[in-house]
Order: C-alpha cells, then structure tokens, then sequence
C-alpha cells in the first residue's frame, strides 16, 4: 500500500486550467497525509464520481475537521481512521491574458447617416477560474488535465455574441465607434460577466484592439474630409493657380500670349472652385467646429451642435448659429 505524505503541484504550465494529481493504483490517503495548496489554486477531492471537499491556499493536514463532504459520503462515525482512495484535482485560478476573439462575420449596424454598415472589431480578452467547484461541474469534469485550448473556442463565442448584441443596441454613429473603443469594452463585460459566472469563470478584461469599417465607406469618408479641406481655402487655391500661370508667362518671355495663359491660369483656378462647389453640394460644414457632415445631417458628429434648429416660439427652420428668430424676433435658446 503507498500512503500519499504531502500532495501538491507545482504548476509548470501557462495554459494549464485543470490538473489531476497522479495517484498510482495502490496509493491511498492516511490520516497522516497533507495537502498543500499554493496561491493561484484550489484543490478539490472526487469520490466515486462525486466531487466533495475543496482546499483554498494554505497547508492541511487530513482530518474529519476539513473533509466533511468526504466524511459524510465514506459514513465515517468515528472519525478518519482508515485509508481511503480518492481522485484530487488542482485548479488553476490565475488570470489567464491575451487571448484573441474577432468578429469573422461582420456585424450589421444601422447608422442614421450612412444607412446599414457592415463593421469588424478584432481584440483580446482575459478570464481566470472564480468558482472552481462550478467549473468542473460544467466544463473540465474529470480530464486529467484541461488547458486554455479546450475552451478558447467557446469562449471566444460567448465574447463575440456580447460585442455583437452591444455594438448593435449602443445606438452610437458609425464614425464615433473607434473614439468609444473603452467604453464599449466596459459594457460588453458587465454584460457577459452573468455568462462567464454560470460557468464558473469571471471576465477579467476585454481590449477592442481595432474596428474597421467597409472600404468603400472609408474611401468616401476620406474624400469628403479632402472636399473639406479644399473648401476651407478655395481662394488660396485660386491665387496659387494665378502665380503658377505668371510663372509660367514669365518663364516664356511674355509676349501676346501672356494674357491668355495667365487668363487660363485664373480661369483654372476658378473652375476647380465651381467644381468644388458643385461635387461638395451634399456636404456641409459644421458652424461651431468646422467638421463635415452631411447636407441632411441634423446633428454633427464631431460636437453635437443641432445643425437644424427651429424657434421654440413660432417653429421656424432656423441656421445654425442664429441667435434670434428671423420671423417672431425670440431669442433662440431662451426656452
């Protein structure tokens, strides 16, 4: 008969959630046995299929007075006299990091602007075992040995479900979403921490790492930020136009076609306007922060200013920045 002296595991692995401590078919625990049980695990004893007694860190010394699930299943009366065999498992409950999800099907979002975007979100998250009784009763079960591999995938699904089901009722624009990464994070692990706990485990951290939207869409947003930009100094284009035509005049010695190529040069110029002007009709500029938005927009993104206010006194469509009604002559905000 071998009679188990001190039983403890020292953990070796990163990935290792459950290990099963190797007992040969003859070994038998005595009263005499100890159990020692280092920070970051618990320690917990299967009988005939059961599991019974758990062990927070420290160190015991077997005995009626600390296995009373083991106690009341071997019908002992007289307290712990004879060996007996048991399977003991270690559970590892440091936090497990950096492990990825992502969104492999992108996530429909309705945005009052660009109508339904299809957005990806890609990350990391953290998890460490919180309930290791529950755990084993719902995931690892008897497995001599159950790592990070073995439940990442279901994991991953449970995160993915909550991003989705959080992106999709946070109502926040499309163009805002990158700048609200953090708080997204927030919500997305308050809402999912119900799910990890019913399994035993706890959602340490969640990390949105980058969000993207389609590439078409990207294209047009940043050729309206380039429409801004022209638009904002459509007269220096115009005078750069100008010199370059005289630079060029000069460069030719002048002469009767002077006229016409600096005609042109200026004429250039103010066609590229016209067409600016024309190709940026549906794009607007924000008075309080000078962000474009769309022609219909009724709020800017960037600021929040109402870009279609009305006069609370007599309902009149007003422009932003108007500080008393046209029409009734009430000072806009004074309601």
């Amino acid at each position: 008969m071998g009679l188990l002296k001190n039983i403890e595991w020292t953990s070796t692995s990163s990935d290792l959630i459950v290990y099963k401590y190797p007992i040969n078919g003859k070994d038998q625990v005595n009263k005499g046995s100890a159990i020692t049980v280092r920070e970051s695990q618990v320690a917990i004893f299967l009988y005939k299929g059961k599991l019974a007694d758990v062990f927070l860190p420290g160190y015991y010394k077997l005995d009626t007075d600390n296995m009373p699930i083991l106690t009341r299943l071997m019908s002992w009366k007289y307290g712990f006299e004879t060996p007996f065999k048991a399977d003991i498992f270690f559970v590892n409950t440091k936090q497990f990091t950096n492990l990825k999800w992502g969104t492999s099907n992108p996530i429909l979002v309705r945005d009052a602007d660009y109508g339904t975007v299809r957005v990806r979100g890609f990350g990391s998250y953290s998890f460490r075992v919180d309930d290791a009784y529950v755990f084993m009763q719902n995931l690892s079960g008897t497995e001599a040995l159950y790592d990070t591999t073995q439940i990442e995938d279901y994991l991953r699904s449970i995160v993915v479900r909550g991003i989705t089901d959080t992106i999709g009722e946070s109502k926040i624009p499309v163009l805002d979403m990158a700048a609200n990464l953090d708080e997204l994070s927030e919500i997305v692990a308050k809402k999912l921490n119900q799910d990890f706990k019913e399994i035993g485990l706890k959602l340490s951290k969640l990390i949105f790492e980058s969000f993207s939207l389609p590439e078409e869409l990207e294209k047009m947003i940043d050729k309206n930020a380039g429409y801004g930009v022209l638009r904002k100094n459509l007269d220096v284009y115009t005078q750069v136009e100008t010199i370059e035509a005289m630079k060029e005049v000069a460069k030719n010695g002048g002469g009767a076609n002077a006229g016409v190529g600096l005609g042109m040069g200026v004429g250039l110029g103010n066609m590229f306007a016209n067409n600016m002007q024309n190709n940026t009709g549906n794009v607007a500029q924000c008075p309080s922060c000078g962000a474009s938005v769309g022609k219909n927009s009724k709020f800017c993104p960037e600021c929040g200013t109402n870009l279609k206010p009305k006069c609370a006194k007599c309902g009149t469509d007003l422009k932003a920045g108007t500080k008393f009604c046209p029409e009734c002559g009430e000072k806009v905000g004074s309601k």
